[in-house]
């Protein structure tokens, strides 16, 4: 028992070293510095330089865009300005312009016939207003049901002619923007942009790339899309401000990249309801107090600003202790 103890004491404090064997091998050195390369160049050249892993990353921001739309355009002999052909009016970073329009003109509550345009008549399930189940003259040739609503009712398949002069219409968006994580902001209007340059230059992704005035006709033409056919059936555009931003550099290299793409690409390919339109009245009040109004369904190009980003920087995040929140220390 005690000799058994004694052993494993003797092991205990016994001191052992690796063997080593060196082999002098072209073949197999070269294999192995090779891999030794591999590895030192996979953490130097992907995780550090192209990776950046030792910098702290923050993607969640903080964005606000105001766009205005400038412009003057004439349809059916009327001189169209900003009010007539952009809704909503308040600037916002989703907006519309107005390309086309189909009126239908004073119409007052009652009874009428449901029609529907190309010379044929049919029902159309309501879309017009509240069916009666009677059935009435459309002219001495034709009947259709009867709608209880605005009359007379729309006819939506007419032809109407598109607002052209849209295509040189100008906007200009001022987008600002914050990253919290490091309490970092800035705008596009660069500080090396005068009022000067907001009055004459036009954005173009090479020459001009930090313009904030866009022409329609380009942002069109950037999206790949053709100005006539979109103005005719509408449809929805998106301009993207891309802020991907490394602060470990200078405070100037921080800018915004803007693309263009259209988002209703589906619905383009749709021929049960391609492109993008709504309806929207006017009402009035004659001297008796009849309500009548003024209907009109809009085809437009719809523009989606949407922005996006990160940054990293290896320095310590705003609000913090070595590397711990301050919010975290109560």
């Amino acid at each position: 028992m005690l000799s058994s103890s004694m052993n494993c004491v003797a092991e205990f404090f016994t001191y052992e070293t690796t063997k080593s064997v060196v082999v002098k091998s072209w073949t197999i050195g070269v294999i192995n510095r090779a891999v030794q390369l591999l590895i030192i160049s996979y953490f130097i050249g992907w995780v550090f330089l192209h990776e950046k892993a030792y910098q702290v990353r923050d993607t969640f921001i903080e964005s606000s865009v105001v766009t205005k739309v400038k412009g003057f355009g004439k349809y059916t002999n009327r001189v169209m300005d900003t009010a007539d052909y952009v809704t909503p009016p308040q600037g916002t970073s989703v907006f519309v312009i107005i390309t086309k329009q189909i009126v239908t003109e004073n119409q007052v509550q009652g009874f009428c016939p449901e029609v529907r345009g190309g010379g044929l008549i049919f029902p159309r399930g309501g879309f017009t207003g509240i069916l009666t189940g009677r059935c009435v003259n459309y002219n001495r040739s034709l009947r259709t049901c009867e709608i209880q609503g605005w009359c007379p009712a729309e006819v939506d398949t007419v032809q109407a002619p598109i607002m052209l002069e849209a295509e040189n219409f100008t906007l200009f968006i001022k987008n600002s923007i914050r990253f919290p994580l490091f309490d970092f902001e800035k705008g596009n209007l660069l500080p090396n942009l005068t009022a000067q340059d907001i009055r004459t230059c036009r954005f173009h992704p090479v020459t001009q790339p930090f313009c904030p005035i866009l022409r329609l006709g380009d942002i069109v033409r950037f999206a790949g899309q053709d100005f006539s056919k979109l103005a005719s059936t509408g449809g929805i555009l998106g301009i993207k401000i891309g802020w991907v931003c490394d602060l470990d550099r200078s405070w100037e290299h921080c800018v915004p990249s803007y693309t263009f793409t259209r988002l209703d690409s589906v619905s383009e390919k749709n021929n049960v309801s391609p492109g993008y339109n709504f309806r929207y009245a006017k009402y009035y009040r004659r001297e008796n107090g009849t309500e009548y109004r003024t209907l009109m369904k809009a085809f437009g190009i719809r523009f989606d600003v949407l922005v996006y980003g990160n940054v990293c920087t290896a320095r310590q995040p705003a609000g913090s202790v070595e590397g711990v929140s301050t919010d975290a220390l109560g």
